[in-house]
């Protein structure tokens, strides 16, 4: 068991950095997750838990609250009529498939792989966030028929493998084809609950090995799990109400530095 005198100021990193993450899922719809994986990867290790399956169980975790936030965000966007119902219905079969998948793959790779593919996509997302421009467009309708059943499982898979909600890639995809941006963060929550939902019922179940962090059942950790969910249950709603309040452009920028930094130094770790 760890000293209190280490434990302690980590739990209240935590509970920073689970505010920031609800704030973050319901303003920018990028997801909390993508703050969450790399601030559980840096306490496991703190505390000495740095194994063969310490990614999975930053990603199963960060998932496992994902299911709470995203319910509390699309409520909050849903009450103000924000969440395209039909976008849901339509993508949603896809991303669950494309969830359990990822799923399986995550647990067949080594830590420091998934690790690896956290941190290049983080970069992917960071710099599109960085430099995109509401203007731009692929197309004015959300896509259909063949390229709907290749992009939404890609959305489920990618966002299983980096322990992400929707948001990071369900936001630029639907407004690259014309969902004006607001309904596009509102519908992403929605993403986020149709991912996290049956990847972390997968990740409950399915056989593990090497050292964990103790109370993980699976590979999600009840300890980081509840002190996270204590925050994102009230910060979530607020990012919501902040999101049809205030222009988010500033903002986004900001954490895009901030996220491209992260994952380079992710990236550092891993490959010297």
């Amino acid at each position: 068991m760890p000293d209190l005198s280490l434990l302690l100021p980590l739990v209240a990193f935590l509970l920073v950095v689970g505010a920031f993450a609800g704030v973050l899922a319901g303003l920018l719809g990028v997801g909390g997750g993508i703050v969450l994986v790399p601030a559980f990867y840096y306490v496991f290790q703190i505390l000495g838990y740095d194994g063969a399956n310490i990614m999975q169980v930053c990603v199963a975790t960060s998932l496992a609250t994902i299911v709470v936030t995203s319910w509390r965000s699309v409520r909050a966007h849903h009450a103000k009529g924000a969440v395209e119902i039909g976008i849901l219905k339509g993508w949603g079969p896809g991303i669950v498939m494309g969830a359990l998948v990822g799923s399986l793959v995550a647990t067949q790779l080594r830590s420091d792989v998934l690790t690896a593919i956290f941190a290049g996509l983080a970069l992917i997302v960071a710099l599109y966030m960085a430099l995109s421009r509401p203007h731009w467009r692929l197309a004015e309708t959300m896509p259909s028929g063949l390229r709907q059943y290749i992009y939404s499982p890609g959305v489920g898979f990618a966002s299983v493998l980096m322990g992400i909600g929707g948001g990071s890639f369900g936001v630029p995809l639907m407004t690259l084809h014309g969902v004006p941006i607001h309904r596009a963060v509102a519908t992403a929550a929605g993403f986020g609950m149709l991912i996290a939902v049956p990847a972390v019922l997968l990740f409950l179940v399915l056989p593990t090995e090497g050292l964990r962090p103790p109370l993980t059942i699976g590979l999600v950790n009840v300890p980081a799990f509840f002190v996270i969910v204590a925050m994102t249950v009230l910060t979530a709603p607020l990012g919501a109400k902040l999101a049809h309040a205030m222009n988010p452009a500033p903002l986004k920028k900001a954490f895009a530095v901030f996220l491209f930094l992260v994952a380079l130094n992710m990236l550092r770790k891993v490959l010297f």
